[in-house]
């Protein structure tokens, strides 16, 4: 709740006349508690899961050549009932593991000071933030990621069900156990208790981490997508070849850049694996028609570790 009861108090108090992007939060967030305003962070992520992951919903179902070339796994399809089923097993997890999350942890995000009020933050305030955050989760999650490989009791009991799709889509990206979702939570909030932040660069951060998160598992590898000027960004290839090796894997355990996996020496799998890779794809860009249906139905992208 805002400490102002009006626009000019607010105005007044600042020094200058407010922003519209500010009269705009101030007209909203004015009657509202901090913690109303915090619980929106959920609502959030289940509109962005519902509708980033649409346009390759729809890739998938069409079918059509023009895209397969960009699809990691070709031979691989899913029909709309099991994605759908995914989105529905992922939407539970959401209401029984994340709701609560967001809730026994506003005490800890009241005491860090992550702050609802007036002046909204400047843009070069927002981008380190979010770099901040991004370097932060990615290390941390690397590590989290990294150990529930490791120890089998955390695998099989927990780290498996979110490794029942070898090919992951869009929907994957949160389908897990209920465990791993506060687990590698704790990595998305490590950033904000270090760095506190205003509510809505908090919103933002978990917005883009999960679209990031939708991306890496959409199971395509578009070349015109703007990630790709991301440095050390290891994108939807990346990824998907940690989904594909399954528990045996030993590569590519970071969530968002490849630093990690490069300096703890956990990309070397994958670095010989992607050259077999965009050698194929390159077949399947220069093949006719006919070849290429061949060949989409055949082998694999990448071989086991």
């Amino acid at each position: 709740m805002l400490p102002f009861e009006s626009i000019q108090e607010a105005s007044m108090s600042l020094g200058r006349n407010l922003t519209l992007a500010e009269t705009l939060w101030f007209k909203y967030t004015a009657d509202k508690s901090d913690f109303y305003l915090y619980c929106h962070n959920t609502i959030f992520l289940i509109i962005f899961y519902t509708l980033v992951p649409l346009p390759m919903v729809i890739v998938e179902l069409i079918r059509s050549k023009k895209f397969e070339i960009y699809k990691i796994q070709p031979n691989i399809r899913f029909s709309l009932s099991e994605m759908m089923e995914c989105y529905r097993k992922v939407l539970i997890t959401f209401v029984f593991a994340v709701g609560p999350l967001q809730f026994f942890s506003y005490p800890i995000i009241e005491w860090v000071g992550i702050r609802t009020s007036l002046p909204l933050p400047y843009f070069s305030e927002v981008f380190w933030q979010l770099l901040v955050y991004f370097l932060v989760e990615d290390y941390a999650n690397y590590w989290l990621h990294r150990m529930l490989h490791h120890y089998k009791w955390g695998y099989d009991k927990i780290h498996r069900v979110h490794h029942e799709y070898v090919a992951p889509i869009g929907f994957a990206a949160p389908y897990a156990h209920w465990a791993e979702i506060i687990i590698l939570g704790l990595a998305s909030f490590l950033g904000p208790l270090m760095v506190p932040c205003h509510m809505f660069t908090f919103w933002l951060w978990f917005v883009l981490r999960q679209i990031e998160a939708i991306e890496t598992h959409s199971g395509y590898e578009f070349p015109w997508s703007p990630s790709k000027y991301i440095p050390f960004y290891g994108g939807a290839i990346y990824h998907d070849y940690h989904h594909f090796v399954g528990e045996s894997c030993h590569s590519n355990f970071a969530s968002v850049f490849t630093y990690c996996d490069y300096i703890y020496g956990t990309d070397k799998g994958y670095r010989y694996q992607k050259e077999v890779f965009e050698k194929r794809r390159e077949k399947l860009r220069n093949a006719n028609e006919s070849m290429e249906d061949k060949l989409i139905g055949s082998t694999p992208p990448f071989k086991s570790e």
